[in-house]
């Protein structure tokens, strides 16, 4: 199974229904043609209509949304999830707030550089992202999937670069490193998709590639994941 990953900019419903009509006809798209598992992570901040946005994207075909608000307070996010249709819930993980994912019965936590530690009753999913192949190493063997960046160079964020070059990510492919469990982020467009599946890679994180044929979110595009 391929994983599919991208990230939800800030979108005002109610002005944009057409581009995120444009945008779930993509991730349909890609989910049929590539069979992939698809995972959305929201913006670091709240929009309009979030929760809507939320429920479109799961009707349209995506497997998780990773809610990711690094500046959030508890209660905003539990607000979301309040609003969110009851039967995605339990596709949902969460960045910030760890108890959350034990009162919604969300799927899971991706541990990061804020919360770094797994709460003593957790029983759902674990993620966390990597930006070395030593992490992969060190921490894949604990985590139900990790996010490796950056592969290629960013599209939405200038001056950050890939990291990892062709011979390296077919060594660390031959070498059992990259398998179903990492999922590429950075600089993937739909042509590059089948050079990830080469390299062995479980998934992929599309990110400027999404948003490029729309320039008011394409101004305000949330950065590359760093961890966080």
């Amino acid at each position: 199974m391929f994983f599919y990953l991208c990230i939800i900019n800030n979108i005002d419903i109610g002005n944009h229904n057409s581009k995120l009509s444009t945008l779930n006809s993509q991730l349909s798209t890609y989910h049929n043609s590539q069979l992939m598992k698809t995972i959305a992570i929201t913006l670091p901040y709240f929009f309009t209509d979030e929760a809507s946005a939320i429920n479109r994207l799961f009707e349209n075909g995506i497997d998780l949304l990773h809610l990711r608000k690094p500046d959030s307070q508890a209660e905003e996010c539990r607000l979301l999830l309040e609003a969110v249709d009851k039967r995605w819930l339990q596709r949902i993980v969460v960045h910030d707030h760890f108890e959350l994912c034990k009162e919604f019965q969300l799927h899971g936590i991706h541990l990061n550089s804020r919360n770094n530690t797994v709460p003593a009753d957790h029983h759902g999913s674990l993620s966390c992202s990597c930006h070395s192949l030593e992490e992969v190493v060190e921490r894949k063997p604990k985590m139900d999937y990790v996010f490796l960046s950056p592969i290629y160079d960013s599209i939405s964020k200038q001056g950050y670069h890939s990291a990892f070059s062709d011979e390296v990510l077919r060594q660390a492919s031959a070498q059992g490193i990259i398998d179903h469990k990492v999922v590429a982020l950075g600089g993937v467009t739909r042509q590059r998709i089948p050079q990830l599946e080469e390299y062995g890679f479980g998934g992929a994180a599309m990110l400027g590639e999404m948003w490029k044929d729309i320039p008011e979110l394409h101004q305000n595009f949330a950065t590359t994941i760093t961890g966080k």
